[in-house]
């Protein structure tokens, strides 16, 4: 659609308001494309954008004035809502801090739209005020980048304005979600100069200017054909497993078709969100820990649905068998053990459709499933046994007590180290949650921030379960977070220190170790809450994490359960457990 107006200005020859113009066409085509939140931290630059998106109700607009918690909460909407979130700065060093999100955004598959506003180009290497070059700013590390010169008004110019915003959308989705970088220079006035506007009128019945092609859910012959022959591996293979990770893209209904159909066992790690199978091993971590029992149980064939899970043992245990299948919808190739033997580019259900029809007609044998089975009863019983002669509160009964106790439908993020780790190695399998992890770069940034959007997008009771670590380093997360209404729950655990590495060969070295790696502190967690109006509740028993917990979630709101463990003793309730 073109602009019916004379792009040389009004009749009357007044210039026309392109700035505002462009921002509110942008805006326009975000709101159509499906963008239902933006996130702006403050400054001059960005005005354009910040007023047009103030200005359009379809639009929720959160604010906050530290761009990495900026970016992070962003992308905890887009992982909630999987639909991409607008995220906001000025130019200059604000663009930088957005760079660790963009980065888990890159590596986990999250739709993320970041727009750093940007001065004219002619300033560029001037030594002009908040200028740098924030073209490409992110490497390659986003789907997809513009560098948007000032808006003018030309002929054409609506249509190109529309182009971008629907792309923008559109390439944060498919054909791999991940964060696109629009850098979106202007040219005072930064705000209506109350010229008249360039018509905006877009499509017609509110529809994106650009339509996204669809996914394509068939299999090419060349993929028919692998998996033809996979299955006919799978059939001549009794011992065999399935494991499944983030990032699958299936649904449990599938696998648990397949599971059937083979008859092998289920190894899901809890954050794909596929536990609840009729054929899971819940405590394969537990088992392969054992050397004995690990080698007496190798697989002769693995089938892979997404990422590993988060500790090694899983990976370590894989490099030993001979035969292991991946199917990789994404082609991101998430096999840092360099495990996989085959890998298929597909979609995921698409191809475990075609293996599970195609061993329709094979009844399995169950020998093999049956010892996994009893193997794995046998390892919860001890699992909990152990768990609940632990007098005092440990690491691994907070994991598995948190998952326990959390309401049908709530949502839990799990912070990177240990949180993640214990979660999977002590927890139930829950098939009525959702576990949320950023496992794109595993890191502890912005962890609080991403707990915030998950909130906010996904407008369900949230839990967080955090080391102090990766609490106190997003501690920014917090401001203004009391009078955010999401109902989110903080649990820190506070072992005064970075309890991984006491896990690592670095604290073998005791000289160092506490100064370079167990990093203690001396914060008060509970009064560093209460400055930004967030109450903590310290529970000091075992048996009172549960009840605190569950009284927290059902009063909604935000607030922090704190519960203080010792890293030493940590280390040995791992190994007893």
């Amino acid at each position: 659609m073109t602009s019916t107006n004379d792009p040389a200005g009004t009749p009357e020859g007044q210039a026309r308001d392109a700035t505002t113009s462009f921002a509110r066409v942008l805006v326009d085509e975000w709101a159509r494309g499906g963008v239902t939140d933006a996130v702006i931290s403050p400054g001059s630059r960005s005005a354009p954008i910040a007023l047009a998106l103030a200005a359009d109700a379809r639009i929720r607009v959160h604010v906050h004035q530290d761009e990495r918690s900026a970016a992070f909460i962003a992308l905890g909407i887009g992982r909630a809502n999987q639909r991409p979130a607008v995220v906001l700065c000025t130019s200059g060093s604000a663009a930088a801090n957005f760079h660790p999100a963009v980065l888990e955004a890159f590596h986990g598959g999250v739709p993320l739209i970041v727009a750093t506003a940007d001065r004219p180009p002619a300033k560029r290497g001037t030594g002009a005020p908040q200028t740098i070059n924030q073209v490409g700013l992110y490497g390659d590390a986003v789907r997809w980048s513009v560098d948007s010169p000032p808006p003018a008004d030309v002929e054409g110019a609506e249509d190109s304005w529309r182009e971008l915003g629907a792309t923008s959308v559109i390439a944060s989705i498919s054909p791999i979600a991940g964060p696109v970088h629009l850098n979106l220079c202007f040219d005072e006035p930064l705000v209506p100069s109350g010229a008249p506007l360039i018509d905006t009128g877009g499509l017609p019945n509110n529809e994106s200017w650009l339509s996204p092609v669809p996914e394509r859910e068939s299999l090419e012959a060349d993929q028919v054909e692998t998996l033809r022959a996979i299955t006919e591996e799978i059939a001549a293979h009794q011992r065999g497993v399935i494991i499944v990770g983030w990032g699958s893209e299936l649904r449990a209904e599938s696998l648990e078709l397949l599971a059937r159909a083979t008859g092998w066992p289920v190894f899901a790690d809890p954050i794909s969100n596929l536990s609840g199978t009729e054929n899971e091993v819940v405590a394969y971590d537990a088992l392969l820990r054992d050397q004995i029992f690990a080698s007496a149980y190798l697989p002769t064939f693995a089938l892979r649905f997404g990422a590993l899970p988060s500790g090694r043992v899983l990976g370590e245990w894989l490099t030993r068998v001979e035969r292991v299948f991946a199917v990789d919808p994404a082609g991101r190739w998430i096999d840092p053990a360099r495990t996989n033997t085959e890998v298929l580019v597909s979609n995921a259900e698409a191809s475990i459709s075609a293996i599970t029809e195609r061993l329709a007609n094979q009844t399995p044998s169950l020998s093999w499933l049956t010892l996994w089975r009893e193997a794995d009863a046998l390892a919860t019983d001890a699992i909990r046994t152990s768990l609940e002669s632990i007098e005092v509160l440990s690491d691994p009964r907070i994991a598995r007590d948190v998952v326990a106790t959390l309401p049908p439908a709530t949502a839990l993020l799990v912070a990177s180290s240990m949180p993640v780790r214990d979660v999977e190695s002590f927890a139930p399998a829950r098939s009525d949650i959702s576990i949320i992890a950023n496992r794109g770069v595993n890191g502890i940034d912005g962890f609080v921030s991403t707990a915030i959007g998950y909130a906010i997008g996904s407008q369900l009771p949230t839990v967080a379960l955090v080391g102090d670590l990766c609490f106190l380093h997003d501690t920014n997360a917090l401001l203004g977070a009391a009078k955010r209404e999401v109902d989110l729950v903080i649990v820190i655990v506070d072992n005064r220190g970075g309890a991984i590495f006491s896990f690592l060969p670095q604290a073998q070295i005791p000289e160092s170790f506490e100064t370079l790696f167990g990093t203690p502190h001396s914060v008060d967690i509970a009064l560093l809450c209460a400055a930004h109006g967030v109450s903590a509740t310290e529970v000091w028993l075992p048996e009172e994490v549960a009840p605190t917990l569950a009284r927290a979630i059902a009063d909604g709101g935000l607030s922090v359960v704190l519960l203080r463990t010792d890293r030493d003793a940590n280390v040995a309730h791992h190994r007893e457990a």
